[in-house]
Parts: structure tokens; C-alpha cells; sequence
């Protein structure tokens, strides 16, 4: 049966010689693997925009339970983006998010309300123009709950790593950080230094990796860290 539902594009890579198998979290099914066949032909040109990372898309999709891999009927841009592929921190943090997505939203089941929080801040983060350093870290804090897994509070969090082995050395300049992160809306203005920038990121990281089973190296940190220097 055909369905039409929102997705957000994760990756893609190639199959055969002119397709593609591209992985969209999408707002019906949750985690989707989709053949999109003849994308890559001479004859298809522009069509691969549609499936790059962190496309937000229309979809018509043949669905059917249990099926490792569906198909795409119809898709196109539901809304496009006008700052995220030209602005290298942007970009740098969307590669970056993209990997955090990817190795964490596994569930093949509806999630509307995580679909709809995911599709709305990349909207968000497309519009800022500024506050754009330290958008992944408000991004993820605030994922967290769509996830299963926020903290009560800020002072929760630091307990709960503490409980882990993490060791704080700015412990109540981060406690004060964490709390704008969960509670400011997306975009909102929050100053930190580089350094903290960074402390804060790996521990947000190490708390998800506390939640999410396999979730090990994230390639994209050397990315991130070149475009926040």
C-alpha cells in the first residue's frame, strides 16, 4: 500500500549502478530503509539532492511490515534549506548531528513527537543567524527527552556521570550550563568558552552512550572540532 509520511534523510549509498539505498527516519514508520532506483543516471540529474543528509522530505512510500527494504514512489523537498550546506560551522555541525541521529534513532515504530522535534530544529538551526556554536549541545540536551532517557535537572546529570567515573573540573559553571541547555529554547543565546564548549560536549556524548547501547566512536568529533575553533 502506498503511504505518504514526512522523513528526514540519514545516508544513502550506492547500489548497483544507478541506485541508491538510503536510510530516512520517518515521521509513520520510524527508521526506514528505501531502493531508490535510476537516481543516479545521466538522466536523473539533480534528484540526489533530495537524499542528502538531513534532507527534510515529502514522501509517498510503499510500506510493508516486517520488509527489510521499501520503496519510494514520489518525494520532494518539504522545505529547503538556505544556510545549512553553505555555511561551514553549520555544516560541520550537521554532519555532526546527522552521526548522533543515525547511531541512535534504531526504533522501526512511530515517534511523532521525535519526528516533529527533529524536522522543526533543523528549520530552526537553518534560520540562525546567530547562537550557532553551541546549537548541538541544546540540540542533543533537549533530544534526550523525545529519547526516553532527559535528566530530571542539571544536578541529575552531573550525578548520574558522576556515577560513571566522570570527573568535572568547571563542576558548577557546567552545573549552570546543562541548565540553560534543558531549559532555553532552541537558538537562544548561551556563552561558554571553547574549552567548555568542549568538556560539556564529550560529557553530553558520554551520557548518551550511558542510554544508548553501541554507541562507541563518533567519526564526525574531528569535523565538529576544526569548525568550532
Amino acid at each position: 500500500m502506498l503511504h505518504r509520511t514526512r522523513g528526514i534523510v540519514l545516508s544513502y549509498i550506492k547500489y548497483r549502478e544507478t541506485s541508491i539505498i538510503v536510510r530516512v527516519f520517518t515521521e509513520a514508520f520510524g527508521m526506514q530503509s528505501y531502493i531508490v532506483n535510476s537516481v543516479r543516471s545521466a538522466k536523473s540529474r539533480g534528484k540526489m539532492a533530495l537524499y542528502q543528509p538531513l534532507g527534510l522530505l515529502d514522501l509517498v512510500v510503499y510500506h510493508k511490515n516486517g520488509k527489510d527494504l521499501q520503496r519510494i514512489s514520489e518525494a520532494k523537498f518539504a522545505y529547503g534549506y538556505s544556510s545549512i550546506p553553505f555555511n561551514p560551522v553549520k555544516t560541520g555541525i550537521g554532519i555532526f548531528l546527522t552521526e548522533m541521529l543515525s547511531k541512535t534513532l534504531r526504533e522501526e515504530s512511530e515517534n511523532e513527537g521525535l519526528y516533529d522535534f527533529v524536522h522543526q530544529a533543523m528549520v530552526i538551526f537553518d534560520h540562525l543567524e546567530t547562537n550557532i556554536s553551541n546549537f548541538h549541545l541544546q540540540f542533543l540536551m533537549k533530544c534526550s527527552g523525545y529519547l526516553g532517557f532527559e535528566p530530571q535537572s542539571a544536578e541529575g546529570f552531573i550525578e548520574e556521570l558522576g556515577e560513571h567515573g566522570v570527573h568535572f573540573s568547571t563542576l558548577e559553571a557546567e552545573r549552570a550550563i546543562i541548565s540553560d541547555l534543558m531549559n532555553k529554547p532552541l537558538g537562544d543565546e548561551i556563552t561558554l568558552s571553547s574549552q567548555l564548549r568542549r568538556d560539556v560536549l564529550s560529557h553530553i556524548i558520554k551520557f548518551y552512550q550511558i542510554h544508548v547501547s553501541g554507541l562507541n566512536e563518533i567519526k564526525s568529533l574531528e569535523v565538529l572540532k576544526e569548525v568550532l575553533r
